[in-house]
């Protein structure tokens, strides 16, 4: 896989994926912790014309570097679970903008969180320009890959991890769950929501309070309060058994 842009090149390199690093003629600025990593881990570096990266990068902005990576590590349902005790999951239900997957693999390492799962039809897939919106987190942030996502929320509560799903539409506030609890929360597709039968499976579904005059957030957005909201729950004491 390829992947484009400085930061994501950077995280990359860190996590030990890098097994060539192509840098443009023209970029000499800004890039002495990216070659020096390059060095470090013994990576093949590439000067090349700038057209050459736009060719790589398929027109993306690429900063002037565009790296070959090794495919991301592939998880299951249980390694997430046994990331962090309690766990806190982030699963989801049809998101096709690689852009939001991106932004939401930020968040998710941000806060700490597990990680992610993501069906493998229907779904944004890992590619460069998702690794780019999320500069660099989604080389680690652990990714569960699942044929069904029903089945994989169906595991999540066999094993005791509570699923919420965020709607809008929903009755109850997310303000109200203890989600100091084991915790996976599910969203859906921009603009639709949640599938009938991943929102049929859910544990709760509850909404964000919205106080202005827009009817929802950006996805992604959503995912981050939900997931600092646990974090805050978390932050102040420890659940009682």
């Amino acid at each position: 896989m390829l992947i484009f842009g400085v930061r994501p090149a950077v995280e990359a390199l860190r996590a030990g994926r890098v097994t060539e690093l192509a840098v443009s003629t023209d970029r000499q600025r800004g890039l002495a912790q990216l070659l020096e990593l390059a060095e470090r881990r013994r990576v093949r570096l590439q000067r090349v014309e700038r057209a050459e990266l736009d060719r790589r990068s398929g027109g993306a902005v690429h900063q002037g570097v565009v790296a070959t990576v090794r495919p991301l590590a592939t998880y299951g349902v249980a390694d997430l679970i046994a990331v962090h005790t309690p766990p806190l999951i982030v699963a989801l239900d049809g998101i096709e903008d690689p852009r939001n997957l991106g932004a939401i693999a930020r968040t998710v390492d941000a806060a700490g969180a597990s990680g992610l799962i993501v069906p493998q039809r229907r779904a944004a897939p890992v590619t460069g320009a998702a690794v780019k919106a999320s500069a660099g987190a989604l080389v680690h942030v652990p990714l569960a890959s699942v044929v069904n996502l029903a089945r994989a929320l169906e595991e999540l509560k066999a094993a005791g991890v509570w699923t919420i799903g965020l709607d809008a539409q929903a009755d109850a506030s997310l303000y109200a769950l203890d989600l100091r609890l084991p915790t996976a929360f599910v969203v859906g597709r921009e603009g639709r929501g949640l599938h009938r039968l991943v929102g049929e499976r859910c544990d709760w579904r509850v909404a964000l309070p919205m106080q202005g005059q827009v009817a929802s957030l950006n996805v992604s957005v959503a995912v981050g309060v939900a997931l600092f909201e646990a974090v805050r729950q978390r932050s102040i004491d420890a659940p009682s058994a």
